[in-house]
């Protein structure tokens, strides 16, 4: 009889539906842990901010949590646990291992993206390698959807409709005051994915409606074709729409928030953080959005030549904490994933992350599979070059078509005219 007790944490940015893979976990652990034939769960505990409460010995027990709170975090936002980015060091093992021993944990899951998956592959190993043996599993998360061989993260649902729905309800904004302003650009989170940008298409119904233009970073960024399309679009419906990615890039690799008025490269270092990522967004200081807005302020010209006025919107950690536009799917999914973990770390499976994959989209179908941590660590799921309509900048039917069943269906808004 394999038995111990089991803990669990977060890492990275939240969804709006990671503590309902947590309560799926915890409930896992008390549900299944106490009549499986060959494993034993005693007691859960939670790491309070990530690995690096666990290295201080922060935790909580949850047989001290009433039942009601632990089903309540199915519909609560952040990370209820507390989480972290902290890249474990190899002086950090020694340190985890004591903990892990001082509580007698044996099974250790964690909720989070590819640097969470490299966390637990590491841990693991390293507990083996001096005979601790200790099952570590994956729970899937990232609103980025950009996690290796599963259809789609828990998270990405919720925060995809968040985009789909602000895409939609500014450009009705825009469409009713392009006396005013002409263009609106919106920017989305995702790094090198562009799947909440593409998310966004689900907000379009005609070719006035937002957005005109979708921006994503698999696709290289073309100053010339961008404007063009922009001038094309604001003289056909009076106003522009643009949704793009944060880490979208010209043909030589340059962020597009590093680039002037006239899509040309200014000179400044880029600012990475610990795990060697460039920062994006508010933290490198500036932003895609401005950037652009910079273009089409300078060259976008109405029909009597002057110039056009536009706004922007960067949401940043919005759709990761927007438990109010989390899908009923999003939170099904999320919690079965957590519960997943717990039911293949009973049946004695270790080093796996718990995946989805598509069976199909009409009626939309599901199963759950596992991928290895080793291999999602060190890999990412970029949007498929066939959802991309680059000539269009925009995306294709078959991206719409595996989006939609995950975004659901959007509020119909009235036109008067």
């Amino acid at each position: 009889m394999f038995q111990g007790n089991a803990i669990v944490g977060q890492s990275g940015g939240p969804t709006s539906v990671i503590n309902s893979s947590l309560c799926g976990v915890v409930q896992g652990c008390f549900e299944l842990g106490q009549n499986h034939p060959n494993s034993k769960i005693d007691k859960v505990f939670g790491m309070k901010y990530g690995v690096e409460g666990l290295m201080q010995g922060e935790i909580i027990d949850f047989g001290d949590v009433p039942p009601e709170d632990i089903e309540g975090l199915k519909r609560t936002p952040g990370s209820a646990l507390g989480s972290c980015r902290h890249k474990v060091q190899e002086s950090d093992f020694p340190v985890i291992l004591e903990q892990l021993k001082k509580n007698n944990i044996r099974y250790y899951f964690l909720a989070g993206g590819n640097d969470t998956m490299d966390t637990i592959c590491r841990v693991e190993k390293y507990c083996k390698s001096q005979g601790y043996d200790l099952r570590g599993l994956g729970v899937p998360k990232t609103v980025d959807n950009d996690l290796f061989a599963t259809d789609h993260t828990p998270g990405f649902s919720s925060a995809g409709r968040y985009v789909a729905m602000s895409v939609k309800q500014a450009g009705v904004l825009a469409r009713d005051m392009k006396r005013v302003d002409q263009f609106v650009i919106f920017q989305s989170v995702g790094r090198d994915a562009g799947w909440l940008a593409a998310a966004s298409a689900c907000a379009k119904v005609d070719p006035e409606n937002a957005p005109h233009i979708i921006l994503v970073p698999e696709i290289p960024f073309d100053f010339d074709k961008f404007v063009a399309k922009a001038q094309e679009t604001l003289e056909k419906f009076g106003f522009v729409s643009v949704v793009c990615g944060e880490g979208i890039r010209d043909k030589d690799g340059v962020v597009v928030s590093s680039l002037d008025a006239d899509g040309k490269k200014i000179d400044q270092e880029a600012t990475l953080d610990k795990f060697g990522n460039q920062e994006l967004g508010a933290m490198a200081g500036t932003s895609v959005a401005i950037a652009l807005h910079k273009m089409l302020g300078k060259h976008l010209k109405r029909a009597n030549g002057e110039p056009c006025r536009g706004e922007f919107q960067i949401l940043e950690s919005l759709p990761m904490c927007g438990a109010d536009r989390a899908t009923a799917l999003d939170i099904e999914e999320a919690w079965q994933c957590g519960r997943r973990a717990v039911e293949l770390a009973l049946e004695g499976t270790s080093g796996v992350m718990v995946t989805m994959n598509r069976v199909s989209n009409d009626p939309y179908k599901i199963e759950y599979g596992t991928a290895p941590l080793d291999a999602v660590a060190v890999a990412a799921k970029p949007m498929p070059l066939e959802y991309v309509d680059a000539e269009n900048l925009f995306v294709t039917k078959e991206c719409l078509d595996h989006l939609r069943p995950l975004i659901g269906e959007l509020p119909k808004y009235v036109k008067l005219f």
